[in-house]
């Protein structure tokens, strides 16, 4: 896989991991989600239902936001297979 993805690409992808991959939550994301009251599923409805962003490299990995009104996501792919949640929040109105 070569990276950066087009955001078009990336949700591409993202969906495909979730239907027959892994998708895996960092210590880090653990931590900001539980700060902000979020819990996997929202998480995994963010990456079903949400606008994937221009990639952005980050200490040396390609990092995806993905956004609905409330929350935003951020991913890192770890093959075709593995998706790792890097960290969420609630967005602030």
């Amino acid at each position: 896989m070569k990276e950066p993805l087009r955001p078009d690409e990336a949700r591409r992808l993202i969906r495909q991991i979730l239907t027959k991959g892994v998708v895996s939550p960092s210590d880090h994301a653990c931590r900001e989600m539980a700060n902000d009251a979020l819990d996997l599923s929202d998480c995994l409805n963010v990456l079903r239902a949400g606008v994937v962003e221009e990639a952005e490299l980050c200490k040396g990995t390609w990092r995806y936001r993905m956004r609905t009104s409330r929350i935003v996501v951020v991913v890192a792919f770890r093959g075709e297979a593995h998706l790792r949640i890097v960290t969420a929040w609630r967005a602030r109105p």
